[in-house]
């Protein structure tokens, strides 16, 4: 996909509001980022691919919303169905001062996902190593282009929260991160420019064997 010239931060007004329920809605407890990112996974392809960004943003922050009692379904669709019959009226608005500061921290700076673990990682760099093959059940950060797949280990980063305990309330689990060098002909063999192309992921270490 080609960049659009002069592309503006936004393409609707309603976008801004929506990067703004974000972090609202995480500091409120609806969910954790990689929550947020599972129900996203779980859209069906066909409407994924033909919605936007941010509408993808708006079913996740619905489903948990919703689950987490936030957002009644049935006022969701009376207001839905309002707007629809009313797209000219502007939703209304409400200042909340003492959240702003905190907005603005975490938009600026994101969140903190670094955690201390006593046990040393069990790889370093030059160490070859594959990630593991086979499907995932839950939320994950193991690329499906890279599973099989044998890579260098370029960087040793220290422990982050484990996205896939994350994702389904299983608590942090903090594993150790690192970043793998994967040649394009490992990835995709003869595809042309594959002999030309270095691939650097993040990987966690459950994800990772010895090549």
């Amino acid at each position: 996909m080609r960049p659009e010239p002069d592309e503006p931060v936004f393409h609707s007004d309603w976008e801004r509001s929506v990067l703004t329920m974000f972090p609202a809605m995480a500091m409120a407890g609806a969910f954790n980022l990689d929550q947020f990112r599972a129900a996203m996974e779980r859209i069906p392809a066909a409407e994924y691919l033909a919605t936007r960004y941010f509408e993808h943003w708006i079913h996740s922050m619905t489903e948990h919303g919703v689950r987490a009692g936030i957002f009644d379904p049935q006022d969701l669709e009376r207001r839905t169905r309002y707007y629809q019959q009313n797209p000219q009226e502007a939703p209304p608005k409400k200042a909340k001062p003492e959240q702003v500061d905190a907005l603005r921290q975490m938009i600026s700076n994101g969140d903190e996902y670094r955690r201390e673990v006593e046990a040393p990682p069990i790889f370093e760099v030059g160490d070859q190593v594959r990630v593991k093959p086979g499907a995932s059940t839950t939320h994950t950060r193991r690329a499906g282009y890279v599973r099989g797949k044998a890579g260098e280990i370029v960087g040793v980063h220290g422990a982050y929260v484990f996205p896939d305990t994350n994702a389904i309330g299983g608590g942090d689990c903090p594993e150790h991160l690192y970043t793998v060098r994967f040649t394009g002909a490992e990835l995709w063999g003869d595809e042309p420019n594959a002999a030309n192309t270095i691939v650097h992921i993040d990987q966690w270490e459950p994800y990772l064997t010895t090549a």
